[in-house]
Formats: C-alpha cells, sequence, structure tokens
C-alpha cells in the first residue's frame, strides 16, 4: 500500500485586501504518495501557486494543515518548519538565478547556506551538473544560458539539498516545446533514480499527460476531481475537467434530432480501430460529433460523441456492436456535452 509523503487536510486561505477577503484555497483535500509525479491543473487564477506555497509554508493557511510524513506543520516550531521546508525543493517558471553568479556557484548557493565547506559543495554541484546535462557549463552565467540550460541550473539547485519532494511551480510555461519535453524527461528521470516525489504545478494539460501519476484539478479555490490521469483523462466527470481535457467548442454546437451516444476509451489498446471496425462491421455510418483521444502508455483514453442513424434498428445494431465487445458508451443529449 502507497504511503503517503504529504497530506493536505481541509486546507483554507484567505487574503485581505482593501476590496474585502479574497478566498483563494478553500476546504482544499490531497494526498500525494511516496515516490510518485503528482500534477495539480487549474486555469489562471485558481489558486494552483497558492496552494504550492501552502505545502511548504511559505504560505501559511488560513486553517487546514498540511502533514509532512504524518506530522502536521501547523504543529511545528519555525525551526522544525525550516528543515521540512529544505527537504523540498523547489523551481519556478522564471528560473530565478543568481545572475551575478556562475552556473557552479548558483548550484553551491544553497549548500552554502547550509553550512557546507566549499571544497564539498563544489563537488556536490559539479555531480548535479552532470546529472542534469551542464558538466561543460559550470563557468557560464545566466546570462548565456538558453532557457532550457537555465531551467536545468534551477533543477539541479533545487535538489543540491537532497530533498525528498521536487515542487515544480509552472516550470515548463516559458520554454518552447522541444526543450519543455527535455525538461520533462529529466525531471522524470530524476523522480526515477533518485526517488524524489515530484509535484507538478501547471496549467498545460501536455506536461501532466506527458509524466503525472495522478492529477488533481483546481477550479475557483476548489479541487473538482482528482485521481489516477489515465482514469482522468478517459472520463472527466467535472464541467473544469471536461473544459481542459476534452476542450470547451463542443458544448456550442446544436446536432439533429437522432440518437447520440458518448464512446469512453479507458484502457483498450489505443491500436485498436473500434469505430472503423464498427462501420465496416455494421455496413452503417456514423457522424462523429466530437472525439478526444489520446494515447497514454500504449493505451487509448478519451471520449469520442457519435450521431447514429435516425433508424432506431441501425442505431440500436451499432449500439449492440459496441457493448458486445466491451465498449463503455452512454446515450447523450445535446445538454449533455
Amino acid at each position: 500500500m502507497a504511503v503517503d509523503i504529504i497530506r493536505i487536510s481541509h486546507l483554507v486561505k484567505e487574503f485581505k485586501t482593501a476590496n474585502g477577503v479574497v478566498h483563494a484555497l478553500d476546504d482544499v483535500n490531497l494526498s500525494i504518495r511516496h515516490g510518485e509525479i503528482y500534477g495539480i491543473i487549474g486555469l489562471s487564477g485558481a489558486g494552483k501557486s497558492t496552494l504550492v506555497r501552502c505545502i511548504n509554508y511559505l504560505e501559511r493557511p488560513t486553517s487546514g494543515d498540511v502533514f509532512f510524513d504524518g506530522v502536521s506543520l501547523s504543529q511545528m516550531k519555525e525551526r522544525d518548519r525550516r528543515e521540512v521546508r529544505r527537504s523540498m525543493g523547489m523551481i519556478f517558471q522564471q528560473f530565478n538565478l543568481l545572475e551575478q553568479r556562475n552556473v557552479l556557484k548558483n548550484v553551491c548557493f544553497p549548500l552554502e547556506l547550509g553550512g557546507m565547506k566549499r571544497v564539498k559543495a563544489e563537488a556536490r554541484a559539479r555531480e548535479l551538473l552532470n546529472l542534469v546535462g551542464l558538466a561543460d557549463r559550470e563557468k557560464a552565467y545566466p546570462a548565456q544560458l538558453s532557457g532550457g540550460q537555465k531551467q536545468r541550473v534551477a533543477i539541479a539547485r533545487a535538489i543540491a539539498t537532497e530533498p525528498r519532494v521536487l515542487l515544480c511551480d509552472e516550470a515548463t510555461s516559458a520554454l518552447d516545446p522541444n526543450t519543455t519535453e527535455s525538461i520533462l524527461n529529466l525531471i522524470r528521470d530524476i523522480n526515477r533514480t533518485l526517488g524524489i516525489t515530484v509535484v507538478m504545478i501547471t496549467h498545460q494539460m501536455s506536461v501532466i499527460e506527458a509524466v503525472c501519476d495522478r492529477v488533481a484539478i483546481i477550479d475557483q479555490s476548489r479541487i473538482a476531481e482528482e485521481g489516477e490521469v489515465q482514469r482522468i483523462f478517459s472520463a472527466p466527470q467535472s464541467k473544469i475537467g471536461r473544459e481542459l481535457i476534452l476542450g470547451g467548442d463542443v458544448r456550442q454546437e446544436e446536432f439533429g434530432a437522432s440518437k447520440k451516444i458518448r464512446v469512453t476509451f479507458d484502457g483498450r489498446s489505443a491500436f485498436e480501430p473500434v469505430i472503423a471496425n464498427m462501420i465496416l462491421g455494421c455496413q452503417l455510418p456514423v457522424n462523429i460529433l466530437f472525439a478526444a483521444t489520446k494515447e497514454i502508455g500504449g493505451q487509448a483514453a478519451g471520449q469520442m460523441v457519435l450521431q447514429l442513424p435516425e433508424n432506431e434498428a441501425d442505431a440500436m445494431k451499432l449500439i449492440h456492436y459496441l457493448r458486445d465487445r466491451g465498449v463503455n458508451l452512454e446515450e447523450v443529449k445535446n445538454s449533455d456535452f
């Protein structure tokens, strides 16, 4: 049974402003397991960054609690919280490197703050620069680096103190797609080889799909739904989940009066042409009104909305074909999708 390294219980965070109280987080409950990559996704302003800052107590919650390895952070003395914070490395969208220090000295910085001797700190920093693929750039300054190289330095610095958790707050948002892929591969490798639990805060569905084991969708300061990535991608239950994963355009369409069904793919081989086989097998056409499917680990995930022929017998023939093959489906109305 997986053990939680972080548990968030009934967490509330409010900010007092000139215009009144802003409810940034409202009764958030989450559990993050040892060794997993956990995604937290939502639109801008949903509360993602506030949540990650509450996890390491850079922001103190208004109420509720955060538990690290079963111990309440709210009940700790400040010096103990600082030790827990050292167990949580953090990387950001804007890298936050020290411009006046070269790459090696940037990675050494948290080690120096912890009192490590210079020779030992530099040896550790060189190990980490090798790990992130920048062993030949230790004397370069941040201004001489690309965005991807800067984020690699930031990752090396974040794991220099051997944290147990790596918090990534929009860590790939400022990067181009190819660089994003390389950074995500690096984070996945660090997770697997070093056993560091990773929390990915993002608004990019592609990031969740690429590396995360489980995901929570946050909407208007609350958790809308959470679970295994494949399950959430296959059949999002919340309105915001459907908008993020399936897209919002389908709700704007108007269709005819014939029967419509939603087909859900949640584990079938991505290489099995289900709909094509149905059309060939039944010798009947269908109208694909909407489709949002992805391949995750060689399995199909996602949904299609199909409009069936107006003839009731033909429609039922297609439905029976799918049901006989164990395909998940349900009849939908225009207002249901």
